[in-house]
């Protein structure tokens, strides 16, 4: 079968792979964006799990590249709930009218460099070959889902659901018996959905997590108007602040602030709602007096909270806050309180496997009708494995990276061996720890100007050299040891997937440092990179 020739092949239709379609388009490539759903969305269009919402700040979390498109939406609440988010890729996506260059129902089964053609080959599961000069990522960080692999899940009678790959239609929880594994973001969020109908709801938790109270609330006409007017302040801030938003801060450690003021100003905090848990004292992540004055501020709300002493103390985080994902939830302790919600830890009381009726831990059997899996991704770099991409002379990935647990990269945005290949939002990026949108809008925009370089100056391929992946390693290393990140096992390190541990593979010095590094490497005319020039022909 002959392959269909394109400038670019993007893999992805959510935020990062939309953008990226329009980049190109603009610059007058060809471009084919492939998606394995039906729709666009990425995430968003997989996560439909009840309470799913982003933990931005809606006004932050869209596109902000061009200001007659941010004004032509409004956002309804605080916190975007995952339909209207999808609403609103699916409104950019006909704003700009990318559908006609979007494949969906294709999954790309294996790409590879072809080194004498210097284009990358792509194959999908629908029997389609493709072929490219470059290729490009927008598979995203949190696409690929885990199931733990516990014995005996096809043996339950009941229903199974997993909160990252969720059914279209509603799921119908009156009068269940709900087992919800897993207590991350997604858990937190659809627990307090699923206890407003469920008969019993039980948490079958290894590790309690910092949930900082979201505040969520509808948006008035005036705050969508403000958001409007402050569009410039909204702009910059995706460039000019370690998260790529605006929260409110101290701009001081904790103890630089008396007992009393300290507390005065995390109830403020905690009032008010939402990610300024972590950022009020700016180095709450390098500082073990800052982050323990934080820690143990939650930890004596769970208190006050949670009636049961022994549920409360068995809620109790033990980990630097903010090395792990801090989430936002509703009333989420508040709900250890109601009489049909119960608490299981697993600690000492391990699931040994999932039996007809129920899930069999090691000292007892909780019988339940329904199973939620809210046990995350294999973030960061599973969905980049799955692709099967290979590089020169057949090289893949996971041979480049040893099975996944070494990840050498340049910037977090290319590889030395892989020619063409751009990831956007990759491990040694910023990527999760900032407001996702503000990531991606920052790569595309550097990788589209990288193409652009190459195409004007008659060049063939990119591709970053050995010792710029080995000094940018390095400084990933230095920058994340000198924070309290690598004491914490967590999903930012692989330690959810049993038997995996790959390191900290997320560049900490904040987005504003890093788009500057970023600029000036472009500026030096890709110092760290190496080029083929077009073959001459006679």
């Amino acid at each position: 079968m002959e392959a269909k020739q394109y400038d670019a092949i993007v893999v992805g239709a959510g935020f990062a792979g939309l953008y990226m379609l329009h980049k190109l388009r603009e610059r007058g490539l060809s471009v084919r964006v492939i998606e394995a759903a039906d729709g666009v969305g990425g995430v968003w269009y997989w996560s439909r799990y009840p309470g799913a919402k982003c933990d931005s700040d809606s006004i932050f979390y869209n596109f902000t590249f061009s200001e007659e498109l941010y004004k032509k939406w409004s956002w309804k609440d605080r916190y975007a709930s995952q339909p209207e988010i999808l609403e609103y890729l699916n409104f950019v996506t006909d704003e700009l009218d990318l559908r006609p260059d979007i494949q969906f129902k294709t999954r790309v089964m294996e790409a590879s460099f072809n080194d004498e053609t210097k284009s990358w080959e792509v194959k999908t599961d629908t029997d389609e070959k493709f072929e490219a000069k470059y290729f490009i990522s927008g598979v995203g960080c949190l696409s690929t889902t885990n199931i733990p692999p516990f014995k005996g899940v096809d043996t339950f009678r009941g229903e199974k659901y997993h909160t990252g790959r969720w059914p279209h239609s509603k799921v119908d929880f009156t009068g269940k018996r709900v087992v919800v594994i897993g207590n991350g973001s997604s858990g937190v969020q659809t627990m307090q959905e699923i206890a407003k109908e469920a008969k019993e709801l039980t948490l079958l938790m290894r590790t309690p997590h910092y949930v900082a109270e979201a505040r969520n609330h509808p948006l008035s006409k005036e705050q969508q108007e403000d958001a409007f007017n402050n569009y410039p302040k909204i702009r910059d801030a995706f460039f000019t602040t370690p998260g790529g938003i605006h929260l409110s801060t101290t701009g001081k450690s904790a103890i630089e602030f008396s007992a009393e003021k300290q507390k005065e100003t995390l109830d403020h905090v905690w009032k008010t709602g939402g990610l300024a848990l972590g950022a009020v004292y700016p180095d709450v992540g390098v500082n073990k007096e800052t982050n323990f004055v934080v820690s143990q501020f939650v930890r004596n709300k769970i208190d006050e909270i949670i009636k049961d002493e022994h549920t409360a103390k068995q809620l109790h985080p033990d980990y630097y806050i903010t090395t792990k994902r801090l989430i936002i939830g509703t009333n989420f302790y508040e709900m250890f309180n109601e009489e049909h919600v119960h608490l299981v830890p697993l600690k000492d009381n391990p699931i040994e496997c999932v039996v007809e009726n129920g899930v069999k831990l090691r000292n007892e059997t909780i019988e339940c009708d329904v199973i939620v899996f809210a046990t995350g991704y294999e973030a960061m770099t599973g969905s980049l494995l799955k692709l099967n991409i290979q590089g020169r002379n057949g090289q893949t990935i996971q041979e480049k990276w040893g099975e996944g647990r070494e990840v050498k990269t340049y910037l977090g945005l290319t590889m030395e061996n892989f020619p063409n290949f751009f990831m956007i939002t990759g491990p040694q990026s910023p990527s999760v720890l900032t407001n996702m949108p503000s990531a991606i809008e920052q790569h595309v925009d550097w990788i589209d100007q990288c193409i652009g370089y190459i195409e004007s100056n008659g060049l063939q391929t990119i591709e970053a050299q050995r010792q710029a992946e080995i000094t940018w390693g390095k400084q990933c290393d230095d920058i994340a040891n000198s924070t309290l990140f690598p004491h914490t096992n967590s999903w930012y390190t692989g330690a959810n997937i049993d038997g995996t541990q790959r390191g900290f593979v997320i560049y900490v010095g904040g987005l504003d440092n890093y788009r500057k590094i970023c600029d000036e490497v472009a500026a030096n005319q890709y110092d760290g990179f190496e080029f083929e020039k077009v073959y001459d022909t006679v």
